[in-house]
């Protein structure tokens, strides 16, 4: 038992990766992009916050006609490829129940659609 621990140790000490943590030379730079990364995210989800929010009745109009003006503005600043929009407008419409109740559910639908 003791020796196929020992083996174990020694064959996972050979393997390519060496685990979630990467190259510890490349942490300062794996940081600065992350903080990059999440400060540009947060800008724009800030941006759709604030389009659903103060369009909110009609964005549900939009969603539930098929889409409209304020739904391809919000799309746009969520960055949704235009030739996913039209999939993504039926998933909104099969959960308008939820998105009448909660904006900030709609505000994350469409950050998850947007990548």
């Amino acid at each position: 038992m003791r020796w196929l621990v020992f083996a174990t140790v020694l064959t996972s000490a050979c393997a390519q990766d060496s685990g979630h943590l990467g190259n510890p030379l490349l942490w300062p730079v794996s940081g600065a992009t992350t903080l990059f990364d999440n400060a540009t995210y947060a800008q724009r989800r800030g941006t759709v916050e604030v389009i659903v929010k103060s369009n909110f009745d009609a964005i549900i109009a939009d969603i539930g006609s098929g889409g409209g003006p304020t739904l391809t503005d919000a799309m746009d600043a969520a960055g949704i490829p235009p030739r996913d929009r039209p999939a993504r407008i039926i998933q909104l419409q099969s959960n308008i129940g939820l998105y009448q109740a909660n904006p900030g559910a709609l505000v994350t639908a469409l950050m998850v659609y947007g990548g």
